[in-house]
């Protein structure tokens, strides 16, 4: 055998090197039948390429279907029908000058028939695999109707819960959304070019989005540059680095200028620093937007400022269309700058394989809707993405050992809630709620009453409630589901108050109030203030909107089929005057020491001093309700004999860390072991804290298992007070812990 062993270094090189020719040779293909293709392009059929459009309500006749004809229009959105995709190629590829295809774009977010958890759901798993795996069914289902461009992933970093969108990420840490967004691009775009199951991947929103002021949508962010590049570039620029095949700007303006005109971060930073090949789209009417912003005084300008800026296609606006001709006429703008907008438009269409492969089979869509592998990835991801957030040992509930349960709240047979913000294709009638899955699965076993309590999550008529607490008096256990109705989040759905909106938290008070153990399930789609619902429950899951399986899934943990394993992508406040509350944040120059003088402990006529107060709230502390990457499970868990391979290391060094993990119960789980690392001094101030590595680990009742991590120290660098990416010498901590509130710091140094 020692001389297979010989060979196979050698052969692994010639394979990866035929591999990169081979990759290679494609892309110089691609590249020549762009060029080719463009120097063909009159200037109409150019700015054509540049204009995307909702198409859905349109005839195929009239003035849309002679614009196809003529190449004006490059990309259509929100079309679904096989046979109707179809028709608007053939116009497209057969009857125009140079049969140029169409993309066909949907917002397909978290699943487009079989839909699961919304993203921060997903985020929850702390699983980037079944991530990827379930973005790749989204892929499958949407091409299978001729969808082959989606816009997500959704990599804004998000600190405020009050901002709607909050649902479509991944939370409120740099490092977990990235590894996070990579996992959904690979997903979606698949790993063989031109496959017709591929869908190119749109991250966004380029960028800073998520910190608009007061979490109000589409407001302004001011964000210094050192904040873009060290938290809320770094998952764009790891989108980039995965292939991400497009690339959408955002709504708001940052230090005054709108994104999608923002030259510097567009052109200079993702085109020139980064190197970015892909397609760049403005968000819905954004270009025209920079004139109500106060940036563009017409809608010519507008056009002009986004074309320099670097944005290739313009979404909806009509302002590419309507004006570029014209600017190039009078040399406003140069026909040099709008080739280069769609040469990028054009290579993707070709990796895309759509010159190739315009079509979709119309006859066979409808069958890769809901397979049953697909409805099982949609059950595993809800099951994972489901966070204990307390228990005083009610859950899990034997079936055996009750005779009875009381299902109730708005939220417990609520099929359109459940799937989420962003669901355009995903059916009412094929979800499962809680109440159905406990029907079903052990409606045989014991008895199972239905009082809904509230109609729906905002509804203040108490009748129902009366109801519900006389169902709850005849039963062992009570199971509550409440939360938010979709569409209380999402893209224009902000709220100041993150309270259980209507008569919730009363429906909760008065369950409570029968003495019979209370278990509250919330479906919500961002962080809610639920400090006074957890004291009023004895065991308290949380479930950011779980998809067409979330009912499955939360039976399965209620009843101790599954095992809770999902963990927090973002700190939960106690309330939303706490906001923005996230784990990762500067010390300040007097931080939080745990001497806490609280708004009932000060005297009457106390003298103007500060208490020795510090960085904190009089009237909520310091502490949120639960911190980032919090979870409980049906067992407990122990970390012992942390250790590193040194004390010291140098900048290119890697570090070898170890430790054991216990499950220290009675029943088989997964804990998702954290590392998180401190800077101790640096240039600029750092973090208390910064995720770096995080971990899935099932074990057994009893079983050890020792874990060995590698840390590169270049993880490390961040970009200093000279605006330059480097690991600054210097003493550092860090924490192996089950989240990033717990553990205990062990040091180390970094020498130049």
């Amino acid at each position: 055998m020692k001389p297979f062993k010989k060979l196979f270094p050698l052969f692994f090189s010639v394979l990866l090197a035929c591999s990169c020719a081979s990759s290679a040779n494609t892309d110089l293909n691609i590249e020549k039948k762009v060029a080719g293709l463009l120097s063909n392009m009159t200037l109409d059929e150019k700015i054509g390429q540049m204009t995307l459009i909702s198409s859905t309500d349109l005839p195929l006749d009239g003035e849309f279907a002679e614009a196809l004809r003529k190449g004006q229009v490059g990309s259509v959105i929100n079309e679904v029908d096989p046979a109707r995709v179809n028709a608007l190629q053939r116009m497209a590829v057969e009857e125009s000058r140079l049969g140029i295809p169409l993309i066909v774009g949907r917002d397909v977010i978290h699943g487009f028939k079989t839909i699961f958890p919304i993203p921060l759901g997903l985020a929850a798993t702390f699983n980037p695999t079944l991530v990827e795996q379930g973005a790749r069914v989204a892929a499958l289902e949407a091409t299978a109707a001729g969808v082959r461009w989606t816009f997500s992933p959704m990599l804004d970093i998000t600190r405020d819960p009050r901002w709607g969108r909050i649902a479509e990420g991944f939370g409120e840490d740099t490092y977990f959304t990235s590894a996070m967004g990579v996992a959904m691009i690979r997903g979606y775009q698949g790993g063989e070019p031109g496959d017709p199951s591929n869908m190119a991947a749109c991250i966004k929103h380029f960028v800073g989005y998520g910190a608009a002021e007061g979490g109000r949508d589409y407001n302004s962010t001011n964000l210094p540059e050192r904040v873009l590049r060290n938290v809320y570039l770094p998952p764009f620029l790891a989108g980039v680095q995965a292939g991400a095949m497009t690339l959408m700007t955002s709504f708001n303006d940052n230090d005054g200028v709108p994104m999608t005109g923002n030259r510097f971060l567009v052109r200079n930073v993702l085109r020139h620093e980064w190197d970015f090949t892909g397609l760049v789209v403005s968000d819905w009417a954004s270009v025209n937007e920079m004139i109500p912003h106060g940036f563009a005084t017409d809608q010519a300008h507008a056009a002009r400022l986004a074309l320099e800026a670097g944005v290739d296609m313009d979404m909806m606006s009509f302002a590419y269309v309507g004006h570029l001709g014209k600017l190039v006429g009078e040399g406003a703008v140069s026909e040099k700058m709008i080739d280069e907008a769609v040469r990028n438009i054009l290579r993707v269409k070709f990796q895309l394989g759509l010159f190739d492969n315009p079509y979709v089979q119309e006859d066979v869509h409808r069958e890769m809707f809901y397979k049953p592998e697909h409805l099982e990835l949609s059950r595993q991801s809800a099951v994972q993405s489901v966070i204990l957030l307390s228990n005083d040992g009610t859950l899990p509930l034997d079936a055996d050992k009750i005779r009875s349960v009381l299902v109730t709240g708005p939220m417990a047979d609520a099929p359109h809630d459940q799937l989420g913000t962003w669901v355009f294709d995903g059916e009412e009638q094929a979800t499962v709620t809680p109440l159905k899955a406990i029907r079903e699965h052990y409606g045989h076993r014991l008895r199972v009453l239905y009082q809904p309590g509230l109609k729906y999550s905002r509804d203040k008529d108490l009748s129902g409630i009366r109801k519900a607490v006389e169902a709850a008096r005849t039963v062992d256990v009570v199971i509550v589901c409440v939360g938010e109705e979709s569409i209380l989040s999402g893209e224009a759905h902000c709220l100041a108050s993150l309270d259980l909106q209507g008569t919730q938290s009363e429906l909760i008070a008065a369950l409570k109030s029968t003495g019979k153990p209370v278990i509250t399930v919330v479906m919500a789609g961002r962080p809610l203030t639920i400090e006074k619902e957890v004291s009023l429950s004895n065991a308290l899951l949380y479930s950011f909107h779980p998809g067409t399986m979330g009912g499955v899934a939360l039976a399965d943990l209620i009843f101790g089929k599954e095992v809770p394993s999902g963990r927090l992508p973002v700190t939960f406040p106690k309330t939303s005057g706490q906001v923005p509350l996230y784990y990762n944040h500067n010390s300040s120059g007097r931080p939080f020491q745990g001497n806490e003088t609280m708004l009932d402990q000060i005297p009457l006529k106390a003298g103007q001093t500060s208490l020795g107060n510090t960085s904190f709230y009089l009237d909520a502390g310091a502490a949120p309700l639960f911190p980032f990457g919090f979870g409980l499970s049906y067992t407990t868990f122990a970390y012992t004999n942390i250790r590193i391979d040194q004390v010291s290391y140098h900048q290119n060094d890697t570090m070898t860390m170890s430790f054991d993990l216990t499950n220290t119960g009675k029943t088989a789980a997964t804990e998702v072991a954290q590392l998180y690392v401190c800077d101790k001094t640096g240039s600029v101030t750092r973090p208390v804290k910064e995720l770096k590595k995080f971990e899935r680990i099932a074990l057994n009742p009893g079983e050890t298992r020792t874990v060995i991590w590698n840390l590169p120290i270049s993880e490390l660098a961040f970009w200093n007070l000279q605006m330059e990416k480097v690991v600054e010498p210097g003493q550092f901590a860090l924490w192996v812990s089950g989240d990033s509130a717990s553990g205990e710091p062990i040091l180390f140094e970094v020498k130049k």
